[in-house]
């Protein structure tokens, strides 16, 4: 019995030694996995600080001539070095509303139709060719704003609009200038094609996370599909519907080349929605090949307030996600 029981006692000690050191492992293991993910994340915010630094750094003598001045000023004289960032903000936010007004209806439209009422067969074909619209480079979409949506749009949109709004008081004013198929509107309509497949699939896929069994409890109570989405899925969903509503407009704040080509790029403060004018992102584009001097430092400049821009944006979209959250706690 008793050698019985040294051996026993060896084999716990042999198990309890191997078990510290299966522990002692996956402690190793762990340790290393964090240091890396955690090394990936700092990566991140250390590429992040280094822009804000460098675009600061180099919008630096900008901002020492004019101060806070530059934020409201309309000049843009290159040959004077004389220059104000207000057109480009005006022309930017716009263009933006403008896509946001248009685009987050349809995607919702379109996330509710591929989630609640399409046919089996037509679902997967349909949310893939708007993933495929999404892959699209900008570059094709401003040509196709150019070329083809431009003509169109001036004989059958503009034309039409300011013929029966333009003489109306009040909102009249918004329907003047020439109807060339260029401008601040035209902008935001292609803008709105470029955000739509975005804002559309992030809507879709947060839909179909809802948990079935409380749609179909909800349809148990006699809800219509309405009142479904309007009191089930979009409350559960809320969170993920404000993001991707934000991706989109980062993308339309953010947005370069179709810009460019059908906004008319014209600097000066645009007086209606048919009028010609310009982005931080189109100036940017335009201009970084031949600037030099206090223009070179501007268009950094340009580029910092864009970042500070859609910094603010983001975190207004946070705050009221924390609030929509706090109310339902509450």
């Amino acid at each position: 019995m008793s050698s019985q029981n040294l051996l026993q006692e060896e084999s716990g000690q042999a198990v309890s030694a191997g078990m510290v050191a299966v522990a002692k492992t996956q402690r190793i293991q762990d340790s290393i996995f964090h240091r890396v993910t955690q090394s990936f994340s700092l990566i991140v915010l250390a590429a992040l600080l280094g822009i804000i630094i460098s675009l600061f750094v180099n919008a630096w003598p900008t901002f020492q001539k004019f101060g806070f001045h530059f934020l409201w000023r309309v000049e843009w004289d290159i040959v004077n070095s004389e220059f104000g960032a207000a057109i480009s903000i005006v022309g930017t936010v716009v263009s933006a509303g403008i896509a946001l007004l248009l685009a987050v209806p349809l995607a919702f439209g379109v996330a509710v139709f591929l989630t609640e009422t399409c046919p089996t067969w037509l679902r997967r074909p349909l949310g893939t060719s708007i993933e495929l619209l999404a892959a699209v480079p900008s570059i094709i979409y401003g040509m196709f704003g150019l070329f083809v949506f431009a003509p169109l749009f001036a004989d059958f949109v503009q034309v039409p609009l300011k013929e029966i709004l333009g003489g109306m008081p009040l909102v009249g004013w918004l329907f003047g200038g020439a109807t060339n198929g260029m401008g601040i509107l035209a902008a935001g309509v292609v803008l709105a094609f470029m955000v739509l497949p975005f804002v559309a699939a992030v809507m879709r896929d947060v839909f179909e996370i809802t948990p079935p069994i409380l749609r179909e409890s909800a349809y148990g109570l006699g809800c219509t599909t309405w009142e479904v989405v309007r009191k089930v899925v979009l409350p559960y969903t809320q969170k993920g519907v404000i993001g991707g509503i934000m991706l989109g407009l980062g993308r339309a704040l953010g947005e370069t080349m179709a810009v460019t080509f059908v906004i008319g790029n014209a600097n000066r403060m645009p007086t209606s929605l048919f009028s010609p004018g310009t982005s931080i992102a189109s100036v940017l584009a335009n201009e970084f090949g031949e600037a030099a001097d206090l223009h070179f430092s501007t268009l950094f400049a340009l580029g910092f307030l864009l970042f500070v821009i859609t910094f603010v944006v983001l975190a207004a979209a946070k705050v009221m996600i924390m609030r929509a959250e706090k109310a339902k706690g509450n």
